[in-house]
């Protein structure tokens, strides 16, 4: 797993670690010792703690006046024993609520299982989101199964044009761009 590296090549857009307003601002990246672990196994030290001891992330871009956020992800997401989406929630996404984002890509390749428990912070999460959403972005198939078992599914697009194989070849503002217009069209479909 430690050399499973979170998508770098858009740091000349986008800095996690210079933005003032972000919750990593500050934070000095040692590359030199490997400290961070899910179950026993070490990982890049890019990735960035965000309360869970399983799952990690790198907020990717952010674009405060687009209501804009990329946040890519590692490891396993356990809402049954360690409650990550109550971490997350708490951690990062109420952090940037507060500056008006409202339109969240989570990035899921590295996602690699899911158990979920109930679904009241992803609840929460969608009747916080107001004229934005949430999506899912190339999650593995079998943890989107075991995401819709939990009814998570209700609060997250996914699946379709919205799996975006390609999405590192892209401009961050042009993966947004696209993916707004992906979910604008379903939402007029209702």
């Amino acid at each position: 797993m430690h050399q499973i590296e979170p998508y770098y090549n858009w740091l000349k857009f986008y800095n996690v670690s210079k933005d003032p307003n972000s919750p990593y601002d500050g934070k000095e990246y040692n590359f030199d010792l490997y400290s961070e672990n899910i179950y026993g196994y070490y990982i890049d030290p890019h990735w960035d703690f965000m309360g869970s001891e399983t799952l990690y992330i790198k907020i990717l871009f952010v674009d405060y006046e687009q209501a804009y956020i990329v946040i890519e992800f590692i490891g396993e997401w356990n809402d049954a024993i360690n409650n990550d989406i109550m971490h997350f929630k708490r951690n990062i996404v109420d952090h940037f609520n507060a500056y008006d984002i409202n339109k969240y890509i989570l990035i899921g390749e590295n996602v690699l299982n899911f158990h979920g428990s109930d679904d009241s912070y992803y609840e929460e999460w969608f009747e916080d989101m107001e004229d934005g959403w949430i999506c899912a972005i190339n999650f593995r198939d079998f943890v989107l199964d075991e995401m819709q078992q939990y009814n998570i599914d209700s609060y997250l697009n996914s699946g379709g044009e919205l799996d975006v194989v390609n999405w590192r070849t892209l401009k961050p503002q042009v993966l947004c761009s696209r993916i707004n217009e992906v979910i604008s069209r379903r939402i007029d479909l209702v």
